[in-house]
């Protein structure tokens, strides 16, 4: 969810089973929604790239297809995005997926208020990001430098590329998305990481006092059953 971090700090490794389930359930709604066939759904095809990249299991790739296509009216989930300010004034996007608004809702506003935060009205933040496709490669043993990645990376098609710690991130036009995956994937390279993301277009720093809270707020939705995806503009 958002930039690559440090291995040790990731909760997704820690956590396998539940990204699968939350990668399941998308899968699941873009494929009732927009039909089975990944070809004629980009929508369905984003979410099973998605799910390559986190390593998620072929067995339950295709169960969620199935389970789909022989949907009836038993499951409903509804996309929800919802807006607030975390701790220090860091803005955050939820995206959630819902049987029960209500539920969802509750949850999600305790989650920032207990962790020095406040959930926002309907474009509060929203305007303080863009919507990019996002693939990370990690730099961990990697013989590519730099410069070199760049030219990879821009003669597939990127926008943009920024180098980190961990990881090179490359950021694309989403509607160029899947090419530019597919030309980068043509050079030998894998992803840690490849989805459409909400890109901040200005990352803010938080006092060291506030660190604690923001880290809890964070764990706290991660957890969230309901919450398929957050993004926030801390610069950590």
């Amino acid at each position: 969810m958002g930039r690559v971090q440090n291995p040790k700090k990731g909760a997704i490794d820690a956590n396998r089973s539940k990204i699968f389930m939350k990668i399941s359930k998308e899968i699941y709604v873009a494929a009732k929604n927009g039909g089975t066939d990944p070809a004629g759904n980009t929508g369905l095809r984003l979410a099973i790239e998605k799910a390559k990249a986190a390593h998620t299991p072929k067995d339950t790739i295709d169960r969620a297809i199935k389970k789909a296509a022989g949907a009836g009216s038993g499951e409903n989930y509804e996309e929800i995005m919802y807006e607030g300010y975390g701790p220090g004034g860091i803005a955050v996007l939820v995206q959630c997926m819902t049987d029960n608004r209500n539920r969802t809702a509750t949850n999600v506003r305790t989650a920032f208020g207990k962790n020095g935060g406040n959930l926002g009205e309907s474009g509060s933040v929203a305007y303080m990001f863009n919507r990019k496709g996002y693939l990370a490669i990690s730099r961990e043993d990697l013989e590519t430098d730099e410069d070199e990645m760049m030219m990879i990376a821009l003669d597939a098609g990127a926008e943009d590329m920024r180098t980190t710690e961990y990881a090179f991130e490359i950021f694309t036009d989403t509607n160029e998305f899947l090419t530019v995956k597919e030309n980068i994937e043509k050079e030998g390279h894998t992803f840690v990481s490849a989805e459409i993301s909400m890109i901040p277009t200005l990352y803010n720093a938080l006092p060291a006092g506030n660190i604690a809270q923001m880290e809890k707020l964070l764990s706290v939705l991660e957890d969230d059953d309901d919450v398929q995806n957050f993004w926030h503009n801390w610069e950590e």
